[in-house]
């Protein structure tokens, strides 16, 4: 038995998500329909975590087991491809694992990336794949709130009704916000994420951006553990998951 890990690139518009559903297409089913039709055998896959509807991965990594060693690694590559073309999901590399790696128990941490075009045009090249926010927004401000979000907090405040952890406490190892030109460009790095975690926590600083809050508005959200108080979460859109780190 051979254990694989596979790293993914995805654009997430047409899809319901990373994990396998009953009301839609996902990532993972195109993937090991795909690995089916190579393998010539049923693979499940192992993700690093999910990506929600309409989220996108430069970075998205996975593993799964297969009895014959895959010795031709761009051959590989060349013909799960070839059935991923239409899909927008590319596999762009394949490493060998020992049998006892878990795509998910193994992480280290992960990052992910935010992109808002703050101008009063839409984006025709990055449609689906960014949010256009017409007003101007306070980038000095946005730089702020934004190292409220650093270290240790308890999220319950910032995490979809629907999340699942049991856990509502994440540690925030990196928090950033850049501007080129009218792009603005937010990165989080942590070892894990709650659902909708990220996406909340952009949208509290469009709302700091807007001067609707004072940065330090993000703080007294997080301790209030109150969802009711925080923003709407940003649209999937513009949200990337960037790179796994094992």
């Amino acid at each position: 038995m051979f254990n694989y890990l596979i790293k993914i690139e995805y654009e997430g518009t047409n899809y319901v998500g990373w994990q396998s559903q009953k009301n839609g297409k996902s990532i993972q089913d195109n993937i090991e329909k795909a690995l089916k039709k190579v393998l010539r055998a049923k693979i499940k896959i192992i993700g690093a975590g999910r990506t929600d509807k309409g989220v996108h991965a430069y970075g998205q990594s996975a593993n799964f087991f297969f009895a014959k060693e895959i010795k031709d690694k761009y051959k590989f590559l060349s013909s799960i491809n070839f059935f991923l073309r239409r899909n927008l999901i590319s596999i762009i590399n394949l490493t060998s694992k020992k049998l006892n790696f878990h795509a998910r128990h193994n992480v280290k941490k992960k990052t992910y990336k935010y992109i808002i075009f703050n101008r009063i045009t839409s984006s025709p090249l990055h449609q689906n794949r960014s949010w256009v926010i017409k007003k101007k927004l306070n980038f000095n401000n946005m730089k702020k709130g934004i190292k409220y979000f650093l270290g240790l907090h308890d999220f319950t405040s910032m995490r979809a009704s629907s999340c699942s952890a049991k856990n509502p406490k994440r540690t925030i190892t990196k928090a950033q916000v850049r501007k080129k030109k009218d792009k603005i460009i937010i990165n989080f790095e942590s070892k894990s994420f709650l659902q909708k975690q990220v996406r909340s926590m952009v949208g509290c600083l469009k709302y700091v951006g807007e001067n609707k809050w004072k940065p330090e508005k993000i703080k007294f959200v997080l301790k209030s553990r109150r969802r009711e108080l925080c923003a709407p979460p940003a649209p999937p859109d513009g949200l990337y998951l960037e790179k796994v780190f094992y």
